[in-house]
């Protein structure tokens, strides 16, 4: 009876060493004017592209092993990454960014800083055979499977090899890609800040000084916050429009913490005023001293 158990165990140990399968990251712009796949016909802005796409899964997976880009391909109006995945622990890694928004995140960061597009253009997607996951990513596990069962159908794209290549060259011999910036870290402004989850103090800072724009950051947000989806931030509106403005903003972003958890982080609400151009709000959030 020992034996036999021993046999199954070394079994689970071989399958899961073996593990492996195949998804698809579509990226898009949410404007014409910005548009990754115009940028990766380009001959001279393809590397930076590239360049933008590793950093972000580097991010996103926390280093960069137990995945590779097999292949980008024109799926117009979105470029799509095909991505192969040879263990389970990378591959969760880069479903839980993916779902809480880091992802979108790192991609924005590294496209503004890269590709000087800005932060409000990125827009995903995420396939795995005929399934699309967005509509799964409550169920990591379902998601896992999905991409366990679809395994590539191809090497890597020669034109993926050369463009990793160029990307090894240009940091020298001997050196890896260096990630932009530390983890858990974001841009503004060119200065590097810690991130870290909202805190209640936060919240009443935010509250206290947006003032009639906690709409827009409002809309912003939801873009990857599924609880201020809808109608959401018009019934806040109007169910707390007698306690007034503070308590709106307040509400909205007790809301989005309530709902994003840990994953409600200072970095998503810099990029949600940075987007609706307030930038004097996010030097309060901040704690950044006025300019005279």
């Amino acid at each position: 009876m020992d034996s036999i158990d021993t046999k199954r165990l070394n079994e689970s140990n071989s399958s899961d060493r073996v593990w492996s399968g195949c998804a698809v990251l579509f990226l898009g712009c949410s404007t014409p004017a910005h548009n990754f796949l115009s940028v990766y016909k380009d001959e001279q802005g393809k590397f930076s592209l590239f360049k933008v796409i590793k950093l972000t899964l580097t991010d996103s997976v926390g280093g960069l092993e137990g995945y590779e880009i097999l292949k980008l391909h024109d799926a117009d109006p979105l470029l799509g990454v095909e991505l192969k995945f040879m263990a389970m622990p990378p591959c969760r890694r880069f479903l839980e960014s993916y779902a809480c928004g880091s992802l979108a995140q790192f991609l924005s960061q590294h496209a503004l800083r890269l590709l000087a597009l800005p932060n409000e253009v990125v827009v995903t997607q995420l396939k795995a055979g005929i399934h699309t996951l967005d509509q799964s990513l409550p169920d990591l596990e379902m998601c896992l499977e999905h991409i366990r069962q679809s395994q590539p159908v191809r090497l890597r794209d020669d034109e993926v090899t050369r463009l990793e290549q160029q990307l090894q060259n240009s940091y020298g011999p001997h050196r890896q890609p260096p990630q932009e910036l530390p983890r858990n870290c974001f841009l503004f402004q060119k200065r590097v800040f810690d991130d870290r989850p909202l805190t209640s103090a936060d919240q009443q800072r935010f509250a206290a000084h947006v003032g009639r724009d906690w709409k827009q950051v409002g809309r912003a947000l939801q873009k990857n916050c599924r609880a201020l989806k809808g109608p959401v931030i018009d019934n806040l509106a109007y169910e707390y429009e007698r306690e007034g403005l503070y308590e709106q903003a307040y509400q909205l972003l007790g809301r989005f913490i309530q709902s994003e958890g840990r994953s409600a982080k200072l970095s998503r609400l810099i990029s949600a005023l940075e987007e609706t151009k307030l930038t004097s709000m996010a030097e309060i959030m901040l704690g950044i001293q006025p300019r005279d």
